[in-house]
C-alpha cells in the first residue's frame, strides 16, 4: 500500500584534466562507462500508489499535500578503472547512501529538504598500490520547483555537505569537504514517459584542498508504472 520506486542508472562520462604536475603542464582525458547505481525508494507519508487518471484527480482535489520518503542507493564497482592512473572514471569500490526527504506541494510550487549519509567500502587496490579509506559523507539539500503549463518545470537548489575525509595508506590528505552547491534546473515533460531536464551546478569547497566548480548537465528520463 506504499507508492515506491526503482532507478537505475549507468553513466558515461567525458573529461579532460589539466594542471601542473612538478611544475610541467601535462592534461589527459577520460571516456567511458562510469560506475552504475541502483536506487529504491518509498514514500512512508502522503499520496496513496495511484497511476494514470486517478493520479490527476487526487493532486487536483490535494492542492495542498506533503510527503515524506525514505531511499537508499547502491552504487556498483563496475565503471572504468585502472590502478594506476589516479585519474579514473570509476572508484573501485561500493558506496551506500541513504536518505530521508520531506516534500510539501502548494498549488503549483513543491518545497523539499532531504537528508543524506553516504558511506565508502575501502579500495584497497587504489593508485601507487596503495590503500584508500574515506570518512562517511553528510549532505543536506533543499530544492524550491515551479510547476508550469505545458509539463514545463524549473528549480531553485541550494545544498551543503560536510566530511569525507581520505586516508592514503592510513595517513589523513586533510581533504574533508564542507561544500556549499548552487543550482537552476529546467525540465519539460515529453508525453507520458519521456522528460528531458537541463541543471546548472555551482559548487565550492571551503578547505585547503578544495575545488571550485561549475557544470552544465542534459538528461533524458524514461518512466512507466502500473
Amino acid at each position: 500500500g506504499k507508492y515506491s520506486r526503482v532507478d537505475i542508472r549507468q553513466p558515461y562520462g567525458y573529461g579532460r584534466w589539466e594542471g601542473l604536475v612538478d611544475g610541467a603542464y601535462t592534461s589527459v582525458r577520460r571516456h567511458g562507462l562510469m560506475d552504475p547505481s541502483v536506487r529504491f525508494s518509498m514514500n512512508l507519508w502522503g499520496a496513496p500508489p495511484l497511476s494514470g487518471k486517478a493520479f490527476m484527480d487526487y493532486r487536483a482535489n490535494h492542492p495542498v499535500d506533503t510527503t515524506v520518503g525514505v531511499s537508499i542507493a547502491l552504487t556498483l564497482p563496475l565503471g572504468e578503472y585502472y590502478p594506476e592512473r589516479l585519474i579514473n572514471l570509476g572508484q573501485n569500490r561500493y558506496i551506500i547512501r541513504g536518505q530521508l526527504g520531506v516534500l510539501h506541494q502548494r498549488g503549483p510550487w513543491q518545497f523539499e529538504l532531504t537528508g543524506s549519509l553516504v558511506y565508502f567500502q575501502d579500495n584497497d587496490d587504489f593508485f601507487g598500490g596503495t590503500r584508500l579509506e574515506q570518512d562517511p559523507l553528510g549532505f543536506v539539500q533543499m530544492h524550491v520547483i515551479r510547476l508550469f503549463p505545458g509539463g514545463v518545470w524549473a528549480s531553485v537548489s541550494g545544498a551543503y555537505s560536510y566530511g569525507a575525509e581520505s586516508k592514503i595508506d592510513g595517513v589523513p590528505k586533510e581533504n574533508d569537504e564542507r561544500t556549499r552547491f548552487l543550482a537552476l534546473s529546467v525540465g519539460k515533460r515529453l508525453g507520458r514517459q519521456h522528460s528531458v531536464r537541463l541543471t546548472y551546478v555551482n559548487a565550492d569547497t571551503n578547505v585547503l584542498l578544495g575545488v571550485r566548480s561549475n557544470t552544465l548537465m542534459a538528461s533524458w528520463s524514461l518512466a512507466w508504472s502500473k
